[in-house]
């Protein structure tokens, strides 16, 4: 539930039983590739579940090859999470431009999820979580 950032006024909505959000730490090993380089390797990640959206793994940034990463201009808003800042992966092309997402200040009802960063499935090669053996 995101939107464009020149909305005129942000809404700010905490989550609840209509649209709940909840953050586990995922104790799975969680690698991002992209152009047969490794750009992101943690055991440290972050399962965010929201409503009736898919799971999505955030990854701490010192986890995440930031030298892989451009800073785009592109921007989203969300009333549950705040302002959201945006990443290509140069080495993916253009399918792996905005492949990169995060909340650098986040909401308090999500704070756990500050320096950690997600990614679009469909503009990567792969998000694998590898159980622990």
């Amino acid at each position: 539930m995101e939107q464009n950032v020149a909305t005129s006024s942000k809404p700010i909505k905490i989550p609840g039983p209509d649209h709940p959000i909840t953050i586990e730490h995922n104790p799975a090993r969680i690698v991002v590739s992209v152009g047969g380089r490794i750009v992101a390797d943690t055991r440290a990640a972050l399962t965010l579940r929201e409503a009736a959206y898919p799971a999505v793994q955030y990854m701490p940034r010192k986890d995440v090859d930031m030298a892989l990463l451009k800073r785009t201009d592109h921007a989203t808003y969300c009333p549950y999470k705040g302002d959201c800042a945006y990443f290509s992966i140069p080495l993916g092309g253009n399918r792996s431009t905005n492949a990169v997402w995060s909340y650098e200040a986040p909401y308090a009802s999500v704070e756990q999820i500050k320096d950690y960063l997600a990614f679009y499935p469909d503009r990567v090669d792969a998000i694998e979580e590898r159980p622990e053996a």
